[in-house]
């Protein structure tokens, strides 16, 4: 964990952790306590149900959970109110209504909220516990000593403390507005509670992301990710407070501020705002600018390239063990990630992109490793001669300087083009997509913590805010190579905006073609292979092209059928939709990155070599045939980055063309083309030397 973000390591030491939640419903944007009610107030008890399933879950796994509740008030006032709605006659509705007295309100809603934890949890085969306190109870010695024994002797027996203000019977004249005493809502009781259980983190749950430093629907506003005082007490405003209790934004940052200042991490979360005592220490001395940062990797470049080829080869080993070693911490964040892009409705696509599967960390660690065992690509003499009488002149291979690249979704591919750099000895600078803020972010915390001090971390950038990407595509005279991995739209607008040069490529519209004399059999299986095995990636089959003989045969209607079995959605192109009945293909050029393809018939390999030329992209693409003059009429005229013959286009990767890993696949013809690895990082420079 020593290369891990310390923002997050206090994490590996928790076993005792307070959750508050929050029942009451909220008016005002930074509210935030409405977690499991709804918009009219009533409880959600979907919400609440999901939320003790994962109480349930720790508890399982070992943590000891100890609840703060909101809402008796809340729910007291909704019973209450419809009881004096039932009894009252239409005479007494039109008479001015006295404000409901909120000790009573809290004495009828307490029993009912405790009675639902206790349900819920029942059905989960897990105890649950009422504990009701005042503020006056804590100014009594050894009612804190038996209150610690109590809570001790409940969590060796795997039951869950449930805590709440007794506003019953509190002190305060009114305990749901004054904010007097030791504590004055549930939230400062969570607080408090964690420094006297001695909590090793306190959870306060909230409708919103976490801090913003404005409104949370304000596009100027922006997340506070760690809570450091000095920078930003002043800058955030408050919302107004709780409809019902006294919660809000402004209580859950007090108690927050109170209870890690006292040493106990707290998170307000859904994404999560961190305080922490040592928050501080973790800011940057001073921001870094574009430019600083791009002249800071050049300069961490060179002296990288200064090292021998083993000690950067150790750096790379270095590398694949750190992110082995923080797997679970990886998965966490990206977990994270994955979850807030489904709740953000994101395309299951780009979803798919961003989720690191199980294992994935393991493979790119053994990539890594693959990739420091292959020949050190730089100074490799690739020519020598003698231009004169003792006169030498040598052409040899040397890193390109400073990349940039620009990439969605894919947090996997931060790794390999970090490892990338590294071993052709270039500096870098990462801008990854926001939805995998958190995954790119503990990434490059990890990679960055295994590259020597005498390099510096500085070697790769990771650029967080969307603004610093246009001042870096001006810096035609510090950056080298930007290298875009996304959308058309992303390379269209990186292309049009800089004096840089770009290496990528727009679209992947790969092309299978069913040659006449294909082995059906085999035909199956690549066709198979290429859209099912990972459909979002840039490599797989887009456009399926068949031969017009095979448009009745068992073969070709085999194949549909298996493609439609796994989920894939069949379009016709011109003659396809007529033939077969499939709907029609909105566009002959189009990358689904999903499960589902275009279908149309050719008349010969002539003619599928037209039809790619016209709508495909350059990209990979097919042939299936056993016909060997047909397979090199197509692998020579068709004018794509990779051509394959009975292989899928899944094989289009820098990976299995042995290149150790990729940082894309370039379409354009100057420089380098298909699955770009080290060599394609690499550019050339002479050295002449008179030998006396």
């Amino acid at each position: 964990m020593a290369t891990a973000d310390r923002t997050r390591t206090f994490m590996k030491d928790v076993k005792r952790l307070i959750i508050k939640f929050g029942t009451d419903p909220s008016l005002s944007w930074q509210v935030g306590t409405a977690v499991v009610t709804r918009n009219d107030g009533r409880l959600a008890l979907g919400r609440l149900g999901a939320l003790c399933e994962q109480v349930k879950e720790l508890n399982t796994l070992g943590y000891e959970v100890i609840l703060v509740t909101s809402g008796a008030v809340g729910v007291g006032k909704q019973r209450l109110k419809y009881r004096k709605l039932v009894n009252s006659s239409f005479a007494d509705l039109q008479k001015p209504q006295m404000e409901l007295d909120g000790k009573a309100c809290a004495a009828v809603g307490q029993s009912g909220l405790m009675a639902l934890y206790d349900m819920l949890f029942t059905q989960l085969d897990v105890s649950s516990s009422q504990l009701l306190v005042t503020d006056n109870d804590f100014e009594n010695p050894n009612f804190r000593e038996r209150l610690r024994d109590t809570v001790e002797s409940l969590l060796d027996l795997k039951v869950i403390p449930v805590f709440n203000e007794n506003d019953a019977v509190s002190t305060r004249k009114a305990p749901y507005e004054d904010s007097s005493g030791i504590f004055w809502d549930n939230d400062s009781l969570a607080g408090l509670l964690a420094m006297e259980l001695r909590a090793d983190l306190l959870v306060l749950l909230s409708d919103v992301d976490g801090l913003y430093n404005g409104p949370p629907n304000d596009p100027q506003s922006k997340l506070i990710h760690t809570y450091i005082k000095d920078k930003h007490h002043n800058e955030i405003t408050f919302g107004d407070k709780s409809r019902v209790g006294r919660g809000g934004m402004t209580a859950k940052v007090k108690a927050a501020i109170v209870a890690s200042t006292s040493g106990t991490p707290v998170v307000i979360t859904r994404i999560g705002t961190l305080f922490h005592k040592d928050a501080s220490l973790w800011e940057p001395s001073k921001d870094v600018t574009s430019q600083e940062m791009a002249v800071s990797a050049r300069g961490s470049s060179r002296r990288l390239q200064d090292l021998s080829s083993d000690e950067r080869k150790k750096i790379l080993l270095d590398v694949a063990d750190a992110l082995e070693a923080n797997i679970d911490l990886i998965r966490t964040e990206n977990e994270a990630d994955v979850a807030a892009a489904q709740d953000a409705g994101y395309e299951k696509s780009l979803i798919a992109r961003l989720t690191l599967k199980p294992g994935k960390i393991t493979s790119l660690a053994k990539s890594i490793r693959t990739l420091a065992n292959m020949d050190d690509p730089i100074n490799q003499i690739l020519k020598r001669m003698e231009v004169a009488e003792n006169l030498v002149l040598e052409k040899t291979s040397c890193p390109l300087g400073v990349l940039l690249i620009v990439f969605e979704s894919r947090p996997d591919a931060l790794v390999q083009i970090a490892s990338l750099a590294i071993r052709s000895g270039n500096g870098l600078l990462l801008k990854g997509g926001k939805e995998a803020m958190r995954s790119n972010a503990v990434l490059h915390k990890v990679i960055t913590g295994a590259i020597p001090e005498n390099v510096g971390e500085k070697l790769i950038g990771l650029v967080t805010s969307r603004d610093e990407i246009a001042d870096l595509l001006k810096l035609d005279d510090v950056i080298d190579l930007v290298i875009p991995r996304g959308s058309n739209k992303l390379v269209s607008q990186i292309k049009a905006s800089t004096k840089i040069p770009v290496l990528g490529h727009a679209d992947g519209v790969c092309h299978v073609y069913i040659d006449k004399s294909a082995d059906m059999d085999m035909a199956k299986r690549i066709v198979m292979d290429a859209k099912i095995d990972y459909p979002a990636a840039c490599n797989a089959m887009e456009t399926l092209l068949v031969h017009k003989d095979l448009m009745k045969s068992p073969g070709l209607d085999d194949i549909l059928l298996s493609l439609k079995t796994e989920g894939v959605s069949v379009y016709g192109g011109p003659i396809a939709h007529e033939v077969l009945g499939a709907p029609k293909a909105s566009s002959l050029h189009h990358e689904y990155s999903a499960p589902a393809c275009t279908v149309e018939f050719v008349d010969d390999v002539q003619a599928a070599i037209d039809h790619i030329h016209r709508y495909g992209s350059s990209h990979t693409d097919c042939i299936v045939t056993t016909d060997d003059k047909v397979a090199e009429t197509f692998l020579r005229k068709v004018d794509s980055a990779a051509v394959v013959h009975n292989a899928s286009t899944r094989f289009s990767d820098g990976a299995r063309f042995g290149l150790g890993a990729e940082v894309g696949i370039s379409t354009g013809r100057i420089h380098a083309r298909g699955p770009v690895g080290v060599e394609g990082l690499l550019t050339t420079r002479w050295y002449m030397d008179f030998l006396v």
